[in-house]
């Protein structure tokens, strides 16, 4: 397996799935649940995310195929919780409601999905497969999560360091560049499926 790695297949895959994880660019999204309340495991995160995009690399397609759905669908669907979200961080609205009983805990929704491993993020993963061996992509996803945990670690600091105006604008901006994402993820894959 490892007569196959390739640094220039690594850094490839790694930059590719760091554009689209984008964890730093979630860092006003996170700020904003801690501020409701919501509190984020930054170790869980990070296993919840490898084992995810573990499982998905390995066994994504059959997964979907046996509940009937394709991977176009699954975006779409990731694409319109972002659309949401995005939503959220331009208009400062509250969109997804706090209930009475809703739990505390946004370890694994809204951060680890859709936000680090969304559909974006798992379907890239399934795209890059054709074109890289699996030890560079699997080391790829290895040195993505290390980078989720970091920035999930340190997004208190980083709130400080950088003060809340800076972070209102950053929110704004990144609110814009999250709902640019979700609207060309919806487009593309509604695109895909309007072929087949």
């Amino acid at each position: 397996m490892f007569s196959q790695f390739s640094f220039q297949q690594f850094i490839s895959a790694f930059v590719i799935l760091f554009a689209v994880i984008d964890v730093t660019g979630s860092i006003p999204i996170f700020l904003s649940l801690k501020k409701k309340g919501k509190h984020i495991d930054a170790k869980k995160a990070a296993i919840m995310s490898l084992v995810m995009f573990l499982g998905f690399f390995y066994v994504g397609e059959a997964f979907l195929t046996l509940f009937h759905v394709d991977i176009s669908s699954f975006a779409i669907a990731g694409s319109l919780i972002i659309f949401v979200m995005a939503l959220e961080m331009i208009l400062d609205i509250e969109i997804f409601k706090n209930a009475p009983d809703s739990p505390k805990e946004a370890t694994f929704v809204p951060v680890v999905f859709p936000l680090i491993a969304g559909a974006g993020a798992l379907t890239t993963l399934l795209s890059i497969r054709s074109q890289y061996a699996n030890i560079n992509i699997i080391l790829a996803v290895l040195l993505n999560v290390l980078w989720v945990y970091i920035v999930l670690r340190l997004t208190r600091k980083i709130d400080k360091f950088l003060g809340a105006g800076t972070i209102y604008m950053l929110q704004k901006f990144f609110g814009i560049i999250l709902l640019a994402i979700s609207v060309k993820l919806f487009t593309h894959n509604l695109a895909i499926l309007m072929k087949s």
